[in-house]
């Protein structure tokens, strides 16, 4: 099978650099200073949970060209820059595309590729890219799939991720899950931005802690009112106790502790452009739905200097 990874940041480099140790055949698409790093030094990948820096010798290409056929093409880059790849992905003859990340609109980048067989996936890495290396803590786990009303892909994506060491979760309602784990990062990243990036600041502040869970029920209410699933399953009771001090446990966790600057700030702090770009999609969603989201508001109200 012939893989492409589109893209390098974070999550396209461990994904390329986990399929080719699973000796996949898989190329990675890269640009510029990164392109010409990754051919003379290979892709660099430093795990911030240990000493070690892997050198991976994967082929790399610099454009995709409409001749050029994959079994899959995994585009693993920001979400404002979907919308600048399109007419490449649609001129290209391969027919399996899987968007990597998040998108609050992926019924809409779908219809932008009617003839293809197009999938969604969120994969659990995160960190930064630096100078000539990716700087990341990659848990080897995706959730991935179709949208709720497209054929299942679940056969095809067993083959796909075969031999590898991925933990994979088949979701064929990719469409809600990613709507519901926006409404549940842009809080994280609201708390990014009051901090200046400096999650311990509030590591005490209960209070603020709690408006941050306050901000991501008010949008998972104007989810469910408008029809759609709550995502993932352990959601689904988001109005009770139970899930309101699993919330609470988490966010402490995460202003405390370098998981914060690991798997939120840095991401956060580095893709303020894709942060305001998913809170700002939400914010329409909710007012077509005619939400209310007061908390939400206030929230996003101390982070203006960081918000477009």
């Amino acid at each position: 099978m012939k893989i492409l990874v589109f893209g390098v940041g974070v999550l396209g480099c461990n994904l390329a650099r986990n399929f080719f140790r699973s000796k996949k055949d898989v190329t990675l698409l890269a640009r510029g200073k990164w392109a010409e790093e990754i051919k003379n030094n290979g892709l660099r990948i430093k795990s911030q949970l240990f000493p070690h820096t892997s050198t991976t010798r994967i082929p790399v290409i610099t454009e995709l060209k409409p001749d050029d056929v994959y079994d899959v093409i995994f585009v693993a880059i920001r979400y404002t820059q979907i919308d600048s790849i399109i007419e490449i992905l649609r001129a290209n003859k391969s027919k399996n595309i899987v968007f990597v990340g998040n998108n609050t609109r992926a019924n809409e980048t779908a219809s932008l590729l009617k003839d293809k067989n197009v999938m969604f996936a969120f994969s659990q890495s995160a960190g930064h890219r630096e100078s000539n290396k990716v700087v990341s803590v990659d848990l080897k786990k995706i959730t991935i799939g179709q949208l709720v009303d497209a054929p299942s892909n679940e056969d095809f994506i067993k083959q796909i991720f075969a031999n590898t060491k991925y933990k994979v979760q088949y979701e064929p309602n990719m469409g809600d899950y990613l709507l519901c784990h926006a409404a549940f990062v842009i809080p994280a990243a609201f708390a990014c931005y009051k901090t200046d990036g400096n999650l311990k600041r509030i590591k005490k502040d209960v209070v603020y802690l709690n408006k941050m869970i306050d901000a991501n029920i008010e949008a998972y209410k104007a989810i469910r009112d408008a029809g759609h699933e709550i995502l993932p399953d352990d959601d689904k009771e988001f109005e009770g106790e139970a899930y309101q001090k699993t919330c609470l446990r988490f966010f402490k966790l995460m202003s405390a502790t370098v998981l914060g600057k690991i798997c939120v700030s840095d991401h956060a702090m580095n893709a303020t452009d894709e942060m305001s770009a998913l809170n700002n999609d939400l914010k329409k969603f909710f007012d077509k739905h005619n939400a209310q989201y007061p908390t939400w508001k206030e929230l996003e109200n101390e982070c203006e200097k960081y918000l477009k």
